[in-house]
């Protein structure tokens, strides 16, 4: 409702809980009954992505989709985890991706989403997954010259940015990172947001000089998610600073 009183917005918000087994039929309820759009958590996301319509080329290379807007019977699809990622380390943090060395840790949904914007930004992107395969599988999804690695092959390399997209926090695991994997000046970027991660504590220890969590990272997606839906694009910094409190 931030964004809403904002930008003077007319618009009220609804949480809505679907069955895991019946997401499709519950989007469609929401069409019938005139909604204008939704925010598609986790464990939908891919299921959202299936759902046929048109799709924005951030959605089709995420492979999943986090904001449906309601186009009468038809919907839009789009995915904005990945400039939401994107606005939170260039706009928030003051952190340049423009040939920067960024690693990115894992290859699911939530990889799938930051890769392209990532790359699209100037990066010079590696992703390192336990399953190298997976992580070469997103490797070949995005424009050439993005690596895959495992972490075994980390050893004696350096990044600028660490970007922790895998689901070890939310088990309270750390990545099987080597030591003095943060150049001078890194930035380290954990997607989970609400407290201190292993990789969060790793980081810290091993010098990183800027270490985030994932929270401007929420209100940035949520606020291009805003922009698909209204045109209009609210303030965040107030917003981030109010969440922070």
């Amino acid at each position: 409702m931030a964004f809403a009183q904002q930008t003077a917005q007319d618009i009220s918000y609804e949480r809505v809980l679907a069955p895991l087994q019946n997401f499709a039929d519950t989007v469609k309820r929401l069409c019938d009954e005139g909604y204008q759009g939704c925010s598609v958590t986790v464990p939908f996301k891919f299921e959202a992505f299936q759902l046929g319509g048109q799709l924005t080329p951030r959605a089709q290379a995420a492979k999943a989709v986090n904001t449906l807007k309601f186009q009468g019977q038809n919907a839009l699809g789009d995915n904005t985890d990945g400039v939401g990622l994107v606005t939170d380390i260039m706009r928030n943090l003051d952190c340049e991706l423009q040939g920067k060395q960024v690693l990115l840790m894992g290859a699911g949904g939530a990889a799938y989403g930051a890769a392209l914007p990532l790359k699209l930004a100037g990066a010079a992107l590696t992703i390192v997954n336990r399953n190298l395969g997976r992580a070469q599988q997103l490797a070949d999804t995005l424009p050439q010259g993005v690596q895959s690695r495992s972490y075994a092959a980390l050893v004696g390399t350096q990044f600028d940015i660490v970007i922790n997209a895998t689901s070890s926090s939310l088990i309270d695991e750390l990545p099987p990172l080597p030591e003095r994997i943060f150049s001078s000046g890194a930035l380290a970027y954990d997607m989970m947001y609400g407290r201190e991660t292993p990789f969060m504590a790793f980081a810290r220890e091993q010098g990183a000089a800027i270490i985030a969590d994932g929270l401007g990272m929420l209100v940035e997606q949520a606020a291009e998610a805003f922009y698909v839906w209204r045109g209009v694009r609210p303030q965040t910094a107030p917003v981030i600073a109010s969440l922070r409190k």
